[in-house]
């Protein structure tokens, strides 16, 4: 055991050179945090000090008194309905667009490399397109007027014959596929690059079949990787206003289109925080499957 030596001043000289590297590791940790202070003060003002805000008055009546009342007031009458219609809506872009994604990529993955970056190019734009050009863009190509429709007509096809229409869940279903496909390209395109051509030789050499290939090696590989999608196509559907409040006008029973409707001052009586509350219970689905997500691509990680 060493000991501990103790200078004139006072110093111990014995604990020097560790107090000396845990200084530095400190000063050095604090340096690298420096650059990271603006993203930081940028996160807390619009992030987090307004979430704090919207939790709080969720849970305040209108005379200012802690209740459970808002929470139970959002999961009845239209309320209810606009949470489950949201949530099928976001269930069903979100599998539409996980399985087209998937085959596209599978097709992009067997091209070449001047193919793979002109689809990436193209994908990451239709990805972060949306709002009220996305809504417009469907208008003009897939309104009663518009200019896919009257091509259509005109070989025989009316496709507003039946209960179809751009404006209502089916419309804003196909207009969410329009981002929620080219995403999961953009991310399952990675996953599956990174299955060996090796592998598929093995098993062919043991004499594996192309079903024994699929369900038992590119399945428990890819399926992590599409599931964690899947569920970031939901979430990415599940809070999308822009596009729906352009298209419907607020017609269609949404969470994100209710909120927006109450923040813009259209308050029942008697209901003045029902909207944080609506909100709090977005954030918490959100929350459930974001931790869904994390969960899988650990357990992904840890299976390689």
């Amino acid at each position: 055991m060493s000991q501990v030596v103790t200078d004139r001043t006072g110093s111990r000289k014995g604990a020097g050179p560790l107090q000396y590297k845990a200084g530095k590791a400190r000063k050095g940790t604090f340096k690298s945090l420096l650059p990271l202070l603006p993203f930081l003060a940028f996160v807390a003002y619009f992030l987090v000090f307004p979430l704090t805000y919207i939790v709080r008055d969720a849970f305040l009546s209108n005379d200012g008194h802690f209740t459970w009342d808002n929470f139970a007031e959002c999961f009845k009458g239209v309320y209810g309905h606009s949470f489950y219609v949201s949530i099928r809506l976001s269930v069903i872009s979100a599998l539409i667009g996980a399985v087209a994604g998937s085959l596209i990529a599978s097709a992009i993955v067997k091209t070449g490399s001047r193919t793979r970056r002109a689809v990436a190019a193209t994908a990451s734009v239709l990805a972060n397109t949306g709002g009220v050009p996305l809504a417009f863009m469907f208008m003009a190509a897939f309104g009663a007027e518009g200019l896919v429709t009257k091509s259509l007509k005109a070989i025989g096809w009316n496709i507003y014959a039946g209960s179809f229409t751009l404006f209502s869940a089916t419309g804003i279903i196909l207009v969410y596929c329009f981002f929620q496909i080219p995403l999961m390209v953009l991310i399952f395109t990675p996953a599956l690059e990174n299955v060996k051509p090796e592998w598929r030789e093995a098993n062919d050499s043991l004499g594996g079949t192309r079903r024994s290939y699929f369900t038992r090696i590119a399945v428990p590989l890819l399926f992590p990787a599409f599931l964690s999608t899947s569920l970031l196509l939901f979430a990415n559907s599940f809070s999308a206003y822009a596009t729906a409040r352009a298209m419907t006008a607020g017609t269609l029973p949404l969470m994100p289109l209710l909120i927006g409707n109450l923040v813009d001052g259209n308050v029942i009586a008697n209901q003045e925080h029902l909207g944080h509350a609506m909100a709090v219970s977005m954030i918490g689905v959100s929350i459930i499957v974001m931790s869904i997500y994390l969960a899988v691509l650990r357990f992904s990680r840890v299976k390689r």
